[in-house]
């Protein structure tokens, strides 16, 4: 009687424990990725944080959220399991699977490019207003008034077109190396000292070089400005200042492909070089950038239309977890219910549709 006694105590025990376990809220960590995951007024806010509230209560559960600095320290509290599970953006990828579970997708996605709006313009006029096609026209326009000065100090007292006093001198001398560059003859007004004669000749066989320079310097600037302007693909970041965040699949995307980057901490991080000018295009998950540009960013930036490897973000749970059948039954039933669709318009707008 006395070891039935023990051992209806200790399944009592056990049983009184496993409600207690039940009742426990369920502890996921997350990080600040707008708008999947923020802070706002202390309070947790976002399309992953409000799905997996929904999820807990679907399961009859409390959730709270830990907030980490960084998206490894997110990642690595799920595979040490000291957290019941991570929820933002994290990208399915068969890395992450060999340490962790993951639920059914909630979230389909992919990379884009944003670059500033200004590269909408032609590049071409663009290119014929840069500084340096207009340092070559005041250089061009500096010799040739120049040339036409010193032709005027030659030949002021022996060529009537010059005999003038300075002042009145300095557009007709300016106007008279123009026609020699441009038609490349003196008409009428041929140089009579001998001077004015020697550099008149020096002129001539000059501006054969000196218009090739000239045209050979607007049209490598034209061409570079254009070409550094037209960002329409992936090719087309080579030589550029390209930001993304290290550790990100983005990184590994962008390293694989050979595409020289600049690393960030977090997504903050790069927004604000950006802005700053520090960086020439963003590469990065698709519907954070396009949350940017519809927010702080709208009408100073612009996406690309391309989605750059397709992927979805997904719940991360620790590997072997019993929460991971229960969250996929729920998430099927939150669809089923429009509960998911419902979340996608409040967060992203009625005409999106992703997941």
């Amino acid at each position: 009687m006395r070891i039935w006694f023990w051992l209806v105590a200790l399944a009592l025990s056990c049983a009184v424990q496993m409600a207690s376990a039940q009742e426990q809220p369920l502890v996921f960590a997350t990080v600040d990725r707008p708008p999947f995951s923020q802070q706002i007024d202390t309070e947790h806010r976002g399309f992953s944080i409000d799905l997996m509230r929904a999820i807990a209560e679907d399961l009859g559960r409390e959730v709270i959220f830990q907030t980490q600095q960084e998206f490894s320290d997110m990642l690595d509290l799920v595979a040490a399991r000291r957290v019941d599970g991570a929820i933002a953006n994290i990208s399915i990828t068969s890395r992450r699977e060999e340490i962790m579970d993951f639920s059914q997708p909630i979230f389909a996605a992919g990379m884009q490019i944003m670059v500033p709006a200004e590269n909408r313009g032609n590049p071409y006029i663009q290119a014929l207003l840069s500084r340096d096609v207009g340092l070559s026209v005041l250089a061009a326009i500096g010799l040739l008034f120049g040339g036409g000065m010193l032709m005027w100090f030659f030949e002021r007292r022996v060529q009537p077109y010059f005999d003038r006093p300075v002042r009145d001198a300095m557009f007709p001398s300016f106007w008279w190396a123009l026609n020699l560059v441009v038609n490349g003859g003196f008409e009428e007004r041929m140089p009579q000292s001998w001077p004015g004669r020697f550099f008149a000749v020096v002129l001539v066989v000059g501006s054969l070089f000196l218009v090739s320079i000239f045209v050979a310097a607007i049209t490598a600037s034209v061409t570079v400005e254009a070409l550094q302007g037209n960002v329409a693909s992936l090719n087309d970041l080579d030589g550029r200042r390209v930001g993304t965040v290290d550790g990100s699949t983005t990184a590994d995307f962008l390293r694989d492909r050979d595409v020289a980057f600049i690393g960030y901490p977090d997504p903050a991080a790069v927004i604000r070089d950006f802005e700053e000018g520090a960086l020439d295009a963003v590469v990065f998950d698709a519907p954070i950038l396009a949350f940017y540009a519809q927010t702080e960013g709208a009408g100073n930036v612009r996406l690309l239309d391309r989605i750059y490897r397709p992927e979805n973000y997904g719940i991360a749970l620790p590997a072997g977890s019993d929460l991971r059948e229960p969250i996929n039954q729920s998430l099927l039933r939150l669809r089923e219910t429009g509960t998911y669709d419902a979340l996608l318009d409040r967060w992203f707008g009625a005409d999106f549709r992703g997941g």
